[in-house]
């Protein structure tokens, strides 16, 4: 059944018992942060769903699809990743996709229902010989009416402005922890040159996808800091998605949790961290991203209260297993969730600033 096929189930109109701030703020403290997961979860997941239903149309979901356009051979030596040349995956490095083959898959998660179209490429940075096939992909995915996003790692000044030129709605750039944790994880890029490449993409006037992954054998002080870092940025990102690690054979951190599983993150912190990201970032999009297949029903749902308001759908995430588009349809069905049917409030906010 597609996602957009009407239930019987329509958002409620809802007025938070007690008034939540109007206003966006990037002055958010760690022990404030650190004060919110603190709280009974009861209080936290009401304080989650006052804020969203503020900011955001309560029971609808934004759809999207995530296709790899080029996968594996990365340099990059992301503990997580099994498209890195560090690990030994069995994964192959393969060549960037044509551009009709691009556009057929956009079509296809169309026409199932998604609303945004990412297209993720496994490299550090992309080489400007490859920039006319990527823009093509940019221009031919909206050309069909879908938003577009792209994941292609580190962009100088002229690949961000060529992005924004052709229409590039979000780029997507995860910080991917803390900054203390950062080195941990990945030793061949510095979180600096994350938020340097976040700066180019503002600059180049493309919206900011920006998440990163939890359950990495991170502790809370971890999540605090990974939460401070985005919500302290001079503008919150328009997209915040929060991955929950899935361990792969063969990677730095797959192979580490796989034999320690009690550092993985339990369900009840995954939704915690969602639920302090939609109060300290309450006009963003919450994606729940990588990590779904493997959460229950009831998981989902309590993610969807504390204020996650954007899934991935479809049968995989770049190379990970993801629920797939009947599995969505059942759960938005028995949770009585719809598509998204309006602008994200972020990028409706950045439209209506620019024409005035």
């Amino acid at each position: 059944m597609n996602l957009h096929t009407p239930t019987a189930f329509e958002p409620v109109p809802h007025t938070p018992a007690q008034p939540q701030p109007d206003t966006l703020r990037t002055d958010w403290t760690r022990e404030e942060i650190a004060a919110l997961f603190d709280l009974p979860f009861l209080e936290l997941m009401w304080r989650a769903q006052a804020t969203h239903r503020q900011w955001h149309a309560a029971g609808e979901v934004q759809v999207c699809t995530l296709l790899s356009v080029k996968t594996g051979g990365c340099p990059e030596d992301c503990g997580y990743c099994s498209q890195s040349v560090h690990h030994e995956t069995g994964l192959s490095a393969g060549k960037l996709m044509d551009v009709a083959s691009v556009l057929g898959a956009a079509a296809e998660a169309k026409a199932a229902g998604s609303q945004r179209f990412c297209m993720g490429a496994a490299w550090r940075e992309p080489k400007d010989r490859d920039m006319d096939k990527v823009v093509a992909m940019v221009r031919g995915v909206r050309a069909l009416g879908l938003e577009t996003c792209m994941t292609l790692g580190m962009l100088s000044d002229d690949q961000a402005r060529r992005l924004g030129e052709a229409g590039l709605d979000y780029y997507n750039h995860n910080i991917d922890t803390s900054p203390e944790n950062y080195g941990n994880v990945i030793t061949t890029r510095s979180f600096q040159e994350r938020l340097d490449t976040l700066e180019r993409v503002r600059d180049a006037g493309i919206s900011v996808c920006c998440g990163g992954i939890v359950g990495m054998g991170e502790n809370r002080t971890d999540r605090v800091g990974f939460i401070h870092a985005l919500a302290t940025l001079p503008r919150h990102p328009e997209s915040v998605p929060v991955n929950a690690l899935v361990p792969i054979k063969g990677t730095l951190l797959g192979d580490i949790l796989q034999d320690v599983p009690e550092r993985r993150i339990n369900d009840i912190e995954f939704v915690r961290t969602v639920a302090v990201a939609r109060i300290t970032m309450p006009r963003s999009m919450v994606r729940l991203s990588a990590g779904r297949e493997s959460m229950s029903p009831s998981t989902q749902a309590l993610c969807f209260i504390a204020g996650a308001n954007s899934i991935f759908t479809g049968a995989k995430l770049l190379t990970a297993g993801n629920a797939g588009a009947a599995a969505d349809t059942e759960l938005f069905a028995q949770l009585g969730l719809v598509p998204l049917s309006g602008e994200e409030p972020a990028r409706a906010a950045a439209a209506e600033t620019s024409t005035e």
